[in-house]
């Protein structure tokens, strides 16, 4: 079948739906198999959410690869709706949902609470993009509250892995080689001068973080923190009526309206590095779009948050998941723009590309031989996400602060949120701004640069002078 070609500087087709585009496979866009075969692989991370549903809920591997599976199925949504972006969790705001989870005991409390939280930030998300008021909302909030929840968000990421009892003690030299190693791929300035020079190495870091779960499978059974994979064959066996029966509405019944109200702080805080997330989104689009004059991309941050929206609001009903439903996978997001850039040959459409990856993931998780390959590493490969996670949110959030003043609010707010939740760190956050700047609370005006600013600002006065 022949996809429908597009004009110079044109939108690839689709089908006007309102709001949105639906486009095809294979009708709107072209597939693309390199992505899809990067998929296959890449579906190990998607598959690393299983050890967090067992140790908050206490599911069964089975019931918690039911999840991963819809998760899967409901990715698609995006590219198929029009939006140019392959979506993920919302992986900074893991740590601080699992913190809020916790304080209610394991069984039906704590899955109504997980219900409860990400059906509120499904329609929260929905009633924003239909409204149009996602940025204004953001935007509105202090940089010094914004920055305190982003680099709480980082800590409590770290935290989780150190703490007393946590994934460390369980893998300590796992975990040390392989995030030193994927802090040398993804973060150091030396393996960027050698992928700039190197193809193979080029190739190595557009592979994001497989090439560390490669590794760890190896490293973890050489040290003896976890078996070698047993390869089966054949399909996977999920668990969809273990999953309806005992963790969702159909056998637990409606939530207490209670939750919903003392979730709220918690699901102001992950909206706020959801936001942060859209805002990546847009900026790589632009990227991509900028690079290549014969597709014009068309990316909606409203349009966005009906879909993710919509995705967390089905999920809390058939699949609660503690990852949630966020808008971008920025690590694949990036592979795929860079390999845009190397033009219509390599990939005729952005969606294509996209769209190929996602259809991938949801290929490989099916495949028994990939799953059982990385299911006994999954804690590990858990653990180097949620590390990585927490030293971008440590520097965004600090990037996130306008003055010495505002970073002071910051790291206090972050130390109460991980210490005793969302809600104390949002009181003592207001409390905090309202002492310092008073009237000025929402002017999100720095007071003061910072001091190796002023430092540089009067170097430079000196030099001209």
């Amino acid at each position: 079948m022949k996809w429908k070609e597009r004009k110079f500087g044109e939108e690839s087709p689709y089908i006007p739906a309102g709001p949105f585009k639906i486009r095809l496979p294979f009708i709107h866009y072209r597939f693309e198999w390199p992505d899809y075969v990067q998929g296959l692989l890449m579906c190990a991370v998607d598959l690393a959410a299983i050890p967090l549903l067992i140790e908050l809920l206490g599911m069964p591997f089975e019931v918690a690869l039911a999840i991963v599976l819809l998760n899967g199925v409901f990715y698609l949504l995006h590219h198929l709706l029009g939006d140019p972006a392959i979506p993920g969790w919302i992986t900074p705001a893991i740590p601080l949902i699992m913190l809020y989870c916790t304080q209610f005991p394991e069984g039906p409390e704590r899955v109504h609470a997980l219900i409860a939280f990400q059906m509120t930030l499904g329609i929260l998300s929905i009633l924003l993009g239909t409204t149009g008021l996602a940025s204004k909302v953001v935007t509105s909030i202090p940089s010094a509250i914004r920055s305190g929840v982003i680099l709480g968000a980082g800590f409590a990421a770290v935290v989780s892995i150190f703490e007393v009892g946590g994934r460390f003690d369980s893998f300590p030299w796992t975990i040390s080689i392989a995030v030193g190693i994927g802090f040398y791929l993804l973060f150091s300035k030396h393996f960027d001068k050698l992928k700039a020079t190197n193809h193979f190495w080029g190739i190595i870091g557009k592979l994001g973080i497989f090439p560390i779960i490669i590794i760890a499978i190896i490293i973890a059974p050489l040290f003896g923190e976890a078996p070698w994979p047993t390869i089966e064959w054949g399909f996977v066996s999920p668990d969809f009526i273990g999953l309806w029966t005992g963790y969702t509405l159909f056998g637990l019944g409606f939530p207490p309206l209670m939750l919903f109200v003392t979730g709220i702080p918690t699901v102001l805080a992950a909206y706020i590095v959801l936001f942060g997330d859209v805002l990546q989104t847009r900026a790589l689009v632009k990227e991509a779009d900028l690079s290549r004059p014969d597709e014009k991309l068309d990316y909606n941050a409203n349009r966005a948050h009906m879909i993710f929206g919509a995705r967390n609001s089905i999920m809390s009903v058939i699949g609660p998941d503690v990852t949630m439903a966020g808008p971008l996978w920025a690590a694949m997001q990036v592979v795929v723009v860079q390999r845009f850039k190397d033009g219509r040959k390599a990939m005729d459409s952005f969606f294509g590309g996209v769209g190929s990856f996602r259809w991938g993931t949801n290929t490989g998780l099916l495949l028994l031989p990939i799953v059982s390959l990385v299911e006994p590493i999954l804690g590990i490969a858990l653990a180097l996400t949620l590390l990585i996670q927490g030293y971008v949110s440590v520097k965004v959030g600090i990037l996130e602060a306008r003055s010495q003043s505002d970073l002071g609010i910051a790291g206090i707010i972050g130390a109460v949120l991980v210490i005793k939740g969302a809600a104390w760190a949002f009181a003592i956050g207001i409390g905090l701004c309202l002492l310092i700047y008073g009237r000025d609370f929402f002017k999100n005006e720095s007071d003061e640069t910072f001091t190796k600013d002023l430092e540089v600002k009067q170097e430079k006065e000196i030099t001209e002078v």
